[in-house]
């Protein structure tokens, strides 16, 4: 059910969205990019004669406790945001300083159409976590109708993206527009996708891509691996790898991808050489070597430059491509070369007619970097949730949607 299937006239209508937004030293919001995709589920409730309640999370309060242990409110509050979120959608944005209780009722209930109501940050609250029924329950009283909007936390089973939706009808829910296209694009990959299929997966570790690396295999012509991972199937064929991150108990594994994709036919290109450092640091003793001849008390920390030819070649005949994870140590501007690369690649390939999937937060800030967010076909808002998706597995922020 789609947010365009439901009645939403003279309707309150409870919206999670994700606000999980960067926040600079004065608190003022340092990149809108989850606000301004929220905008359209927003105002179309508002022109069809709705008001709006907005419930987010903001970090991970819980775990960046103060020290009397108790939440940084001041920190993680939502109030931050509602200046730029008010500019953003052109009226005034009203907000409350807690998520449930009788406060916010009461506001909520004097909500007139064409209203927005924001409420503080839902993980200020352990039931949000838990998937908690009470808090689930005190969070639907509050509207009508309910939309999930929020893509980043679909993977997760909290009280506002899951629970709460089992309080609603089935004519009385529904997916808001940034879910819709989420789902929509990523089908692309799995229903009949332009070949060559091209994954590029990066990152530090096999263990959070073994799901994803197996699925893919099923559904892709070529997979680059780059990152700290990369040494795992290096050091699992035998190669030296000097002090590079690797996963020793990940060694079978990586072994049993490498096998698999042989008899699947599908290629699995790892770097060729890296870019290598006397110690994690921008300022680091660095130079070029074979990824898998790496002398002791040295580390691979970007794909070397035979790698990224390699790589930007494959990227260049690929008519399907996703990309999740950076190539190196990205946020170091020394070892960021190999990841700028392969964005420059995967831009250049869409615009000759590639369909492009890039999702994951360093992966998306190169693309952003290079100013060319337009050029790819879609960029995911979650990187966990999409990652979820292309493994196959249930995402309970959709599947609570579905259910009657």
């Amino acid at each position: 059910m789609y947010l365009q299937d439901l009645a939403l006239k003279d309707q309150k209508v409870l919206v999670r969205v994700d606000f999980n937004v960067p926040l600079d030293n004065n608190f003022q919001v340092s990149d809108d990019t989850r606000i301004r995709a929220a905008l359209p589920t927003i105002q179309y409730i508002l022109a069809a004669g709705g008001s709006v309640i907005l419930m987010s999370h903001l970090g991970r309060p819980q775990k960046k406790l103060k020290d009397d242990g108790t939440v940084d409110k001041e920190r993680f509050s939502l109030k931050h945001i509602v200046d730029h979120l008010s500019k953003c959608v052109g009226k005034v944005v009203k907000f409350v300083a807690d998520t449930t209780g009788e406060e916010v009722e009461k506001v909520a209930a004097n909500l007139q159409a064409g209203e927005i109501l924001l409420l503080e940050n839902t993980r200020f609250y352990k039931e949000e976590k838990k998937g908690d029924e009470s808090f689930a329950q005190a969070l639907a009283k509050l509207a009508d109708v309910y939309i999930n909007d929020a893509f980043g936390t679909a993977h997760r089973a909290h009280a506002s993206t899951c629970t709460v939706a089992q309080y609603f009808g089935q004519d009385k829910k529904g997916f808001g527009f940034l879910i819709r296209k989420e789902l929509e694009e990523a089908e692309k990959l799995n229903n009949d996708p332009a070949r060559p299929f091209t994954a590029i997966v990066g990152g530090a570790k096999v263990s959070d891509k073994i799901v994803l690396l197996e699925k893919l295999l099923d559904n892709v012509d070529t997979i680059l691996v780059g990152g700290g991972m990369a040494y795992t199937f290096w050091k699992a064929k035998g190669g030296k790898i000097g002090n590079s991150l690797v996963e020793m108990e990940r060694l079978e594994a990586a072994n049993t991808i490498l096998a698999k994709a042989a008899e699947k036919n599908v290629e699995i290109i790892l770097p060729v050489d890296s870019v290598v450092a006397d110690k994690f640091d921008n300022e680091a003793n660095n130079k070029v070597m074979p990824s898998d001849e790496i002398e002791e008390g040295w580390m691979g920390l970007d794909i070397g430059t035979t790698a990224q030819v390699t790589f930007v070649d494959a990227i260049a005949k690929a008519k399907t491509i996703f990309w999740n994870g950076p190539m190196g140590v990205f946020e170091l501007s020394t070892f960021s070369k190999g990841t700028e690369k392969v964005a420059e690649a995967v831009v250049k390939a869409t615009e000759n007619g590639a369909f492009s999937l890039v999702g994951g937060g360093d992966s998306v800030a190169a693309i952003n970097k290079l100013g060319k967010a337009e050029a790819i076909s879609h960029i995911s808002t979650g990187g966990g949730a999409v990652l979820k998706l292309l493994e196959g597995s249930v995402l309970p922020g959709i599947e609570a949607i579905k259910k009657s």
